[in-house]
């Protein structure tokens, strides 16, 4: 097969989301790729409900889908009776087994490679911030007569406080 895909990556990344702390795609939007109706794919899940445990598909609460839509400013999701199900990334893997279409496999291959990008993402922001700790350990260690002599500066001289308010004693005897 060549290196063109089917799908553009971009169309699939932004359809990653991060639900309940996991990242996830939802039935809508994978039924789009898949070229499949939404009612078609859960029908499908439906049928095997017992290869999808709770940390390959999630159903969502009312109230997650009703700030989905407000975080996305639509209101034309489809009159969906119940809140959207949504698919981890074993839950996708999962979904090319019970969709058996060459379309399917294809996107499916596309699907993974955006969740590992995502996550060779996220490591190197991790690398990166723990670099940066690292400089800044380094560099207060190094400067620190520098950040003493700044904070001295920076600290207000010990004045004496005047009461606030009225007092029986006159100003110059204080």
């Amino acid at each position: 097969m060549s290196g063109k895909s089917i799908m553009p990556s971009e169309r699939i990344e932004r359809g990653i989301l991060l639900i309940r702390g996991e990242k996830v795609m939802l039935d809508k939007d994978l039924a789009t790729l898949y070229g499949v109706s939404t009612s078609n794919l859960n029908k499908a899940v439906s049928r095997n409900i017992e290869r999808f445990p709770a940390d390959f598909m999630l159903q969502l609460s009312k109230e997650e889908h009703k700030n989905l839509k407000f975080h996305f400013g639509t209101s034309s999701w489809g009159g969906t009776r119940k809140p959207p199900r949504a698919f981890t990334e074993q839950g996708v893997a999962m979904l090319s087994s019970i969709l058996r279409s060459k379309r399917a496999a294809l996107v499916n291959i596309e699907i993974m490679r955006a969740f590992v990008r995502l996550r060779q993402l996220i490591a190197s922001h991790s690398d990166l911030a723990r670099k940066l700790a690292d400089l800044e350990k380094k560099y207060d260690r190094q400067f620190k007569a520098v950040f003493d002599a700044i904070r001295q500066l920076m600290t207000p001289p010990a004045s004496k406080r005047h009461k606030i308010g009225f007092s029986k004693e006159p100003e110059d005897s204080r």
